[in-house]
């Protein structure tokens, strides 16, 4: 448990939060509701054992920071909960809520042991696959997908491991359960991606050896078929900008050739090699559109990350293409 002030908001509850939820108790000494919940959320962070943690913020003390979040969730007594999660205030409770009713509540923000679990799998197959102990690794996602299917990215990574042995089959039957999300009006971006992927690995068993492909291009630059094909090969192998470049000679020809599969495929890979981006913060209930005033940065400080020069480079090369 700690205690937040103005010195520690930043770093105690925004930054800490993006490490884990933690729930901020708005209290005060004279509030005897206030008084009969401090015990409940002692107990219950014990028994969660480290999947949220509890933070106290005295109203009386901390005006400024109490006024801001009440005026946000549009609340006026306490006590008064707000939980944070990836440097956001994400949701809230009034008054002294019987344990199981908090346990509801904690339940929409905090994840359970099997998530937390399988989050750490992937974590550590991640490093394994950073010194080449593919077997581990895979090993290692599979184990995290069983203990938490919606953990997309261990299902990507392990999808990536599978399309790189060639192992059709099996990439197909880890795809299976999010393949509905790649398609309809609400098609997933990055879920449409591995689908390519998966795509261009059957491409690539049943189609003309590089060597025919090649001949083909040779007699006829704007065979784009062949070009497609041979951009599919090299998709699936993992010579990503060998393929991009072969997408791109389509593209700067044909835009809209194959209803746009030229540049489908190649927002595809640009996909697949990327990280994930990082998951929004919920909004608030009550919240104004407008930021909360800077001098408490309620928003947090979120980090840009670095970007990949290759891909900022072949972002700007589809770019050129296009326009």
């Amino acid at each position: 448990m700690i205690d937040i002030t103005l010195e520690n908001f930043e770093t105690a509850l925004v930054a800490g939060s993006q490490q884990r939820p933690i729930l901020l108790d708005i209290w005060a000494p004279w509030c005897g509701p206030c008084k009969a919940l401090g015990p409940v959320l002692e107990q219950l962070e014990e028994e969660y054992a480290g999947r949220f943690e509890l933070a106290k913020l005295n109203a009386d003390e901390q005006p400024e920071i109490s006024g801001q979040l009440s005026q946000m969730f549009g609340v006026r007594s306490i006590p008064f909960c707000v939980m944070f999660v990836g440097g956001q205030p994400v949701d809230g409770f009034v008054g002294a809520l019987p344990p199981e009713q908090i346990r509801e509540f904690l339940a929409k923000h905090v994840p359970s042991e099997e998530v937390l679990e399988a989050d750490q799998d992937a974590a550590t197959a991640e490093q394994l696959l950073a010194s080449g102990q593919t077997e581990s690794a895979a090993a290692l996602l599979e184990d995290a997908l069983a203990k938490d299917p919606g953990n997309d990215e261990a299902r990507f990574e392990l999808i990536k491991l599978l399309v790189a042995e060639g192992a059709l089959e099996g990439a197909q039957h880890i795809y299976e359960p999010v393949a509905a999300r790649a398609t309809g009006p609400l098609a997933e971006q990055r879920v449409a991606a591995f689908g390519h992927y998966i795509e261009a690995l059957a491409a690539a068993r049943e189609g003309r050896s590089p060597q025919a492909l090649e001949q083909a291009l040779a007699a006829d630059k704007r065979d784009f078929a062949a070009r497609f094909e041979l951009a599919q090969l090299f998709f699936a192998a993992g010579q990503f900008t060998q393929a991009m470049d072969e997408l791109l000679e389509i593209i700067m020809r044909d835009k809209a050739w194959n209803n746009e599969r030229a540049r489908k495929t190649y927002v595809a890979i640009l996909e697949v090699l990327s990280k994930p981006a990082p998951k929004p913060a919920a909004v608030p209930p009550g919240a104004p559109g407008a930021a909360p005033a800077a001098k408490l940065e309620i928003a947090g400080k979120h980090q840009v990350q670095s970007a990949d020069p290759l891909i900022d480079q072949y972002r700007r090369k589809l770019s050129m293409a296009l326009f």
